[in-house]
């Protein structure tokens, strides 16, 4: 469920990006959920024609998944196939974080592989072909010898983004999800019944997983990357879908000759920050060393992890772990016992397979912990000290407690106490409970931290602040435009305006992906 201002935000992203028809076609399926066409047009009172365009571009740029499913017809009507579309809120949040990512690119790899991983982040979907007349077109050349080898060097640096996952092959555009049958006996229900209460049997995550590539072609280039290919099963039984009964248009959402699509792969990126956080974390929370380390074992176990949110890392052997730590400038005074204590101060799992010992740490425990000093810095903020030693004490109990073990525990005048305790329980961060004694006739109140509330309420919060710093920027870059557009011979008062637009540009640029990287902490890690 995506908060409120989680919403607010991804719809501003969308309008900033492609403009109003299309934001109000995503704002749509991000309030009501997945919809057919029918229901779209219905809710948005657009024509049928602009919102097949907007639903169109949505996909183009990953921010919908469409899929089709069979639906019961009427009395004496046969089934027929319905498409549905859902907004990727993931990836809408995505588009803001465009120019981290090409920072990432730049820096690995440099200005050719970012200029065609920029085209990718521009057009959304693009073809290998697509790909290199788009290079082709920005190194222009006089003679079909240059144009050969700008083309070379296309592929090659297309090679190497797709070898290092940061692009990957697109997922289906419309898979074909069979639809499940009621089930008459008990048993049977009882497991469907479990089976929708599992969030990944839901709908949404079962088109998500039909439209994926199997892992071993999600990243392949090979000779079929240049050339059509044969429609897959899903493909066969959709390309014969109706929507809302009526029949696709041949070029509706798949054309006749298909080549492989590609696109950002969001999923790289989010683990390259995830990473970056669990060191930059234990880093300011241990010292140098047990970030060395922790790099290494992320850069030796990389191809291994299977997905973004593991819980620890790969197991490794010591040997390995220590040949990966030397192979940096900083790494090379370090001896293996002091590898090996660092592993131990990282809360390391050892484990024996075979005759060596290989080391796990625990990645979630780590984010943990990231999480909740950034929560307590905002609980700090927002009321003050004597509050943040109460949340601190029952973030760390997990349990019920008095309210008098609260205030003598905290050093917290008890009339202060009760009252942050009910502006925190106000606040919906806290349950309370209150606990009859029998021996005295009296009732005590008992506190627990929700924590679920408390870190949703948190994110919430963050998603708002992003919100209104992007609104803040649009307002500076209007500024300038008009400042712009006086021209220069006006003087020096103008040049200072323009110098302190820019810096305030920078400022709130800044914050905001600061911000952002807060929230990746609490959303996508």
């Amino acid at each position: 469920m995506v908060s409120p201002h989680g919403i607010k935000l991804a719809v501003h992203l969308i309008s900033a990006y492609f403009g109003d028809i299309v934001s109000k076609v995503c704002e749509c399926l991000l309030r009501k959920g997945t919809l057919s066409l029918q229901q779209v047009l219905r809710f948005t009172e657009l024509n049928k024609e602009n919102a097949t365009n907007a639903l169109l571009v949505l996909i183009q740029h990953n921010c919908v998944q469409a899929f089709s499913i069979e639906q019961q017809g009427g009395f004496m009507e046969q089934p027929k196939m319905v498409t549905h579309y859902m907004a990727l809120h993931d990836n809408i949040i995505h588009l803001m974080r465009f120019s981290k990512f090409l920072a990432i690119i730049s820096d690995e790899f440099g200005q050719e592989c970012m200029e065609i991983f920029e085209g990718l982040l521009q057009h959304g979907r693009l073809s290998m072909n697509q790909i290199v007349d788009r290079y082709k077109d920005k190194h222009k050349s006089h003679t079909s010898e240059e144009n050969s080898t700008a083309a070379n060097v296309a592929h090659e640096n297309f090679n190497k983004l797709a070898q290092a996952h940061y692009i990957e092959r697109c997922p289906a555009r419309e898979p074909y999800l069979e639809s499940e049958k009621e089930d008459d006996t008990a048993g049977k229900k009882k497991i469907a019944k479990s089976k929708m209460n599992d969030p990944s049997q839901t709908l949404e995550a079962r088109a998500l997983a039909a439209a994926t590539p199997m892992e071993s072609i999600r990243f392949l280039v090979e000779a079929d990357t240049f050339t059509n290919v044969a429609p897959d099963e899903n493909t066969k039984k959709t390309s014969t879908t109706e929507i809302v009964g009526e029949k696709r248009k041949k070029n509706f959402l798949e054309p006749e000759n298909k080549e492989i699509l590609w696109r950002v792969n969001f999923e790289e990126f989010v683990r390259h920050f995830r990473h970056k956080c669990c060191i930059t974390h234990v880093t300011r929370c241990m010292d140098n060393v047990a970030g060395i380390v922790l790099s290494a074992i992320f850069e030796a176990t990389r191809r291994d992890e299977t997905k973004v949110k593991m819980e620890k890392t790969v197991p490794l052997p010591m040997d390995r772990i220590y040949e990966e730590a030397i192979k940096r400038e900083e790494g090379r005074s370090l001896s293996l016992e002091r590898v090996r204590d660092s592993l131990l101060q990282l809360g390391c799992e050892v484990a024996i397979i075979g005759i060596d010992e290989t080391y796990s740490i625990d990645l979630k425990k780590i984010i943990d912990e990231a999480q909740a000093q950034e929560v307590e810095s905002v609980v700090l903020k927002k009321y003050g000290r004597e509050a943040y030693r109460i949340f601190r004490l029952l973030l760390q109990s997990k349990r019920l407690c008095e309210t008098d073990q609260i205030w003598m525990a905290t050093f917290v005048d008890k009339k202060d106490a009760l009252k942050i305790l009910f502006q925190l329980w106000n606040d919906d961060m806290l349950h309370m409970e209150r606990v009859a004694n029998e021996g005295q006739k009296l009732e005590s109140l008992c506190w627990k931290l929700i924590k679920v509330s408390v870190w949703e309420q948190v994110l919430d919060d963050m998603y708002h602040a992003a919100l209104n710093l992007k609104l803040r920027l649009v307002h500076e870059l209007e500024q300038a435009k008009q400042i712009l557009r006086k021209g220069k011979s006006v003087g020096d008062k103008v040049l200072e305006k323009r110098k302190k637009v820019g810096e305030k540009w920078e400022v709130l640029d800044s914050s905001l992906m600061i911000l952002d990287d807060a929230i990746m902490q609490f959303h996508d890690f």
